[in-house]
């Protein structure tokens, strides 16, 4: 892929040095570039759906390892990858669909007059059932494509077209299918802001007072549709300490004619009894329902369960991850610069320079992300409605399929 691999070393190369940000961003950049790599692959005549998965898990473990922590990264190439498949399945079953069925017949007018090809019904039924059927247990654990399988289990009854035209149909065919799908998740991807608005009126009501932490664009959008909607409320904003985007969001909303109050992170706890409801955005929701938040979130949760307040969670499918947070792939936290929290000439006057090395008298320990355990969390607010954390698992096996998650695997092997 020589037209592309410049694209794929320049994304790398924006994640490694995090001029790329966001979950929404991140996931969307990604799906266009996967789309680009499909686009300029070069089909070959044999293996079409698997080749082009290889090209695709190819690239995904190149992003995957450029910015771990981007989780959204490893769930769209997973997303890409059970698409291929999914396509592969469908094309297989329409040209199952296509086949004629010969039964033995004593009429020579049928057999004399058909022009198609045929096969017979014990070999069509073998197809069908292959088609139908899951991928065994050996498919999964080898990494061989449904295709690959579907087509042993045909050579292995003799029967062929072996037709050169129809294997190319079906291959420019895969090709525009998947990259269609591709185009139908990048719009899922600019339009999850409002398909989870639409649902802002159903939770937020009459004079109600909700708190929030630090600034999720997901959030914001979700308050602001309730506002359109004339619903009356009051948001307690908590700054969300070191960045304190909780700053920016409540000039959002006061622009928007929200009422808006601005708390300390460690005011959490005193202000949570007058709190209806928490809603808050996330980084990543877990096969297990659990959250990995910006900091602080593990508070703010742990608050709404003493005081039992709702503790609500909004978020496109884009960041619905299909791995649990104990795998050993799964990277739950990054530092940041200590400079957020000092700079560096108070950093310096802490060095003690009695020793030859100069190790500092002061460590500062600047983490991005908590991990909110689905205990802690009421209800998950997706693009496709409200779900309990234990639905989460179900939810996220819709987007994904067990031979996917190989992707992650062989990054970190």
């Amino acid at each position: 892929m020589p037209d592309v691999q410049p694209l794929v070393s320049e994304f790398v190369l924006k994640l490694k040095r995090r001029k790329v940000e966001g979950s929404h961003a991140v996931a969307r950049q990604t799906a266009e570039l996967l789309r680009s790599v499909v686009s300029q692959h070069r089909m070959g005549s044999t293996n079409q759906a698997a080749a082009l998965a290889d090209a695709i898990r190819s690239v995904g473990e190149q992003l995957i390892s450029a910015n771990p922590i981007e989780l959204a990264v490893g769930n769209i190439v997973r997303r890409v990858l059970h698409i291929i498949k999914e396509e592969d399945i469908s094309s297989t079953a329409v040209g199952i669909e296509g086949l004629s069925v010969t039964v033995d017949s004593d009429d020579e007018y049928d057999s004399g007059n058909d022009d198609h090809p045929t096969l017979s019904a014990a070999v069509l039924a073998s197809h069908a059932r292959n088609a139908l059927r899951a991928p065994s247990l050996q498919t999964l654990l080898d990494d061989i494509p449904v295709s690959t399988a579907l087509s042993r289990s045909a050579s292995s009854t003799g029967d062929s077209d072996g037709k050169t035209g129809d294997k190319s149909l079906k291959t420019r065919k895969l090709k525009h299918d998947v990259i269609a799908a591709i185009g139908d998740l990048i719009e899922e991807i600019d339009t999850c802001y409002d398909q989870i608005s639409e649902q802002a009126v159903e939770l937020i009501h009459q004079n109600e007072v909700i708190l929030t932490l630090g600034r999720s664009r997901t959030v914001k959008e979700f308050l602001y549709a309730a506002k359109e909607k004339k619903r009356s409320f009051r948001v307690f904003v908590a700054e969300g300490s070191p960045r304190y985007q909780g700053h920016v969001l409540a000039k959002e909303l006061v622009e928007k004619g929200v009422q808006t109050t601005v708390i300390t992170d460690s005011a959490i706890f005193a202000m949570i009894s007058r709190v209806n409801m928490v809603i808050v955005g996330a980084h990543a929701i877990m096969a297990n329902g659990g959250v990995i938040a910006p900091v602080g979130m593990n508070m703010v949760a742990l608050a709404a369960q003493k005081h039992a307040v709702p503790f609500v969670v909004v978020a496109g499918s884009h960041k619905l991850c299909p791995l649990y947070p104990h795998n050993p792939e799964v990277l739950l936290n990054e530092l940041k610069s200590p400079s957020d929290l000092l700079d560096f000439g108070e950093f310096s006057n802490c060095m003690n320079f009695s020793t030859q090395d100069g190790t500092p008298l002061l460590n500062v320990v600047n983490p991005t992300f908590d991990y909110v355990p689905p205990k802690l969390v009421s209800l998950f607010v997706t693009d496709t409605g409200g779900h309990s954390p234990s639905y989460m698992y179900r939810l996220i096996s819709e987007y994904y399929s067990a031979d996917d998650l190989v992707v992650q695997r062989k990054s970190t092997s």
